[in-house]
């Protein structure tokens, strides 16, 4: 039976020959000097193997076109030195890939890496036109229906359809990293717009400013929308709403919020908040006849209690006098006047409305079921649920936004680690504009410190338990490097700053890092796209997607040469303001101010 190759080269195609060999680099003279012009940086480029029917595959790094002034001595002194031109072109490629013919019983195949290094002298080949299409074509031919991620178009070759492995993509991780304006969001709402077509997608989004809610079934999207309870969903919260009460927190998360570390008596205020709260739910489990648990819980595991209660107890310890060693006489308790500080700063919390959501719940969140019920809605996904939930954080505190983060991560991953192997569902996080949340270490403080410690753990462990990170980031030089590292599959979009560059760059093998230069070259929409996802690290024009993220960028000087900014629509917005809350009622209807009248 005879193969057909789908690469076919000939004479016009021929760039040149093999000049150097280093690693995975190679060097190129090129002897038909004409077809220069037609490489770029980017473009793909074919080495002849050992054998007729391998080629090996490079990427152009770099293009040189050198002229040499080359000087001739005569044999007489007297005779003038006559200068002449020679024209000398040069391309550096990185190896990608190889192809074959034939390997086995297989025909026309494609994959990544190389199992020999081209020989000097042999034969080099732009790679254009039907033999650009017929690789592209390649890349993806293995790939069942039912893994493919369809992500954009090759720049290289328009009519190719640049296809990812959905499996590869979620399970070890993933970035999306790009300037502000570069389509990062597009990116994250075309990923997710894939997802929904997948009958049972189980994806948590951590949107931190709103930008995702077009995408939710209230606007006619395909996700569910969810969000933190701000101070006006107190008294008379909608479905739609989530409390974290502050049971869910671990002693560590608590005390964070809570607890000075530069007081004087914070050991002591630490070591009875701890023995307080481990009595209360003590107390619950045994009102609850949960003799099983009681056995082996600890002060860490989330079981209901009263914070007044937590409050009554520690300001009795702060207040309590004992017998004193005479008769009839008291002396101040071990605790006394010890937690003054840590009880004032408690009630400061919990009187704060903007920290209701944590400190001021239903009183539904404390039944002891109500946890199962939470994460039942966060965690399942079947045909009366949409699998893809949209969290809405833009109304938490800044101060407090890592421990919420981390909290929900945490919570995720536990239940995760506790289900047994066969019942587990793989998850995805997406954690949108991580660098706010999920700081390099060097720069968090203790609250952000306990947000790291749980992402951190799921980007080294996660993929164990199904739980997988997507990371997105217009600062990925303020994310963690801890979790960037873990990630293996990459969407690079236009980054312009030279810091940010750095971390792509280093994250990429050696063989990779020349691609990070043509980053800030990339126009809105475009990226480079490599990882385990993606048999060949190339660069992509992404699809739009149908529903796209409200994060559009203002058109300043269209808007100011157009549309006034009238006075009266800012007494809605400092109303809104003063309540900390958004109404429902857009601030250009509400009426503006009566003015004074004159004397």
């Amino acid at each position: 039976m005879t193969t057909t190759a789908a690469l076919v080269f000939n004479d016009a195609d021929k760039l040149g020959f093999v000049a150097s060999v280093d690693t995975s680099r190679i060097y190129i003279n090129v002897a038909d000097h004409s077809l220069l012009a037609r490489v770029g940086v980017g473009n793909l480029v074919a080495i002849q193997g050992q054998t007729a029917q391998e080629f090996l595959i490079g990427m152009v790094e770099k293009v040189t076109r050198l002229t040499r002034e080359q000087v001739m001595i005569y044999e007489s002194e007297e005779q003038a030195a006559l200068p002449s031109d020679s024209q000398e072109d040069t391309i550096r490629a990185v190896l990608v890939g190889t192809y074959k013919t034939i390997e086995g019983t297989s025909s026309n195949i494609f994959k990544r890496g190389t199992d020999s290094f081209p020989q000097i002298d042999r034969s080099c080949f732009i790679i254009t036109s039907k033999n650009l299409q017929q690789l592209m074509g390649l890349l993806a031919k293995d790939l069942a229906p039912d893994k493919r991620l369809q992500i954009g178009h090759y720049v290289a070759d328009r009519t190719a359809t640049a296809v990812a492995d959905g499996d590869r993509f979620f399970q070890r991780h993933a970035a999306i990293l790009g300037s502000t304006g570069s389509g990062k969001s597009w990116a994250t709402a075309l990923i997710l717009e894939r997802a929904s077509n997948l009958q049972y997608p189980n994806i948590i989004v951590m949107d931190m400013h709103g930008e995702y809610k077009p995408l939710t079934k209230k606007f006619g999207g395909y996700a569910s929308g969810l969000r933190i309870a701000g101070p006006g969903d107190l008294a008379t919260p909608d479905d739609d709403v989530l409390f974290l009460p502050y049971w869910i927190l671990n002693r560590e998360e608590l005390l964070s919020l809570v607890l000075d570390r530069n007081d004087q008596n914070a050991p002591n205020q630490a070591s009875r908040f701890t023995t307080q709260v481990r009595r209360l739910k003590e107390n619950t489990l045994k009102t609850e006849g949960k003799n099983d648990v009681l056995s082996t819980f600890t002060v860490d595991s989330p079981i209901p209690y009263r914070l007044e209660e937590l409050l009554e107890a520690l300001k009795k310890d702060n207040e309590e006098m004992v017998p004193g060693a005479k008769p009839n006489t008291e002396k101040q308790g071990e605790w006394y006047g010890k937690l003054t500080r840590f009880i004032s700063r408690f009630e400061t919390k919990m009187e704060d409305r903007r920290y209701g959501f944590m400190f001021k719940p239903p009183p539904v969140t404390l039944a002891y079921d109500w946890l199962s019920a939470l994460v039942s809605r966060l965690l399942g996904a079947d045909k009366s649920s949409p699998g893809i939930k949209i969290i809405d954080f833009s109304e938490v505190p800044t101060d407090v936004l890592p421990i919420v983060v981390g909290v929900f991560a945490r919570l995720i991953y536990d239940v995760q680690f506790w289900l047994p192997p066969e019942e587990r569902t793989p998850l995805t996080i997406v954690c949108d504009e991580a660098h706010l949340y999920l700081p390099a270490r060097d720069d968090a403080d203790v609250v952000a410190k306990r947000a790291l410690e749980i992402y951190e753990r799921i980007a080294k462990e996660g993929r164990k338990y199904g739980v997988s990170l997507l990371v997105v980031s217009q600062r990925p030089s303020d994310v963690s490097r801890t979790i960037l590292s873990q990630c293996n599959n990459f969407i690079a979009l236009r980054l312009t700053n030279e810091q940010d560059q750095g971390v792509v760059r280093r994250l990429m093998p050696d063989s990779m890092a020349g691609l990070v230069d043509i980053l800030p070259l990339l126009d809105v929409g475009e990226a480079l796209v490599l990882g385990d996802s993606v048999l060949l690290p190339t660069r992509i024009k992404l699809e739009k997607p149908k529903l796209q993220p409200s994060s559009a960028t203002k058109n300043f000087w269209t808007d100011w040469g157009a549309a006034p900014s009238a006075p009266h629509k800012f007494s809605g917005a400092i109303e809104i303001l003063r309540k900390q809350t958004r109404t429902s009622t857009p601030p250009s209807t509400v009426a503006s101010p009566t003015p004074p009248s004159s004397p």
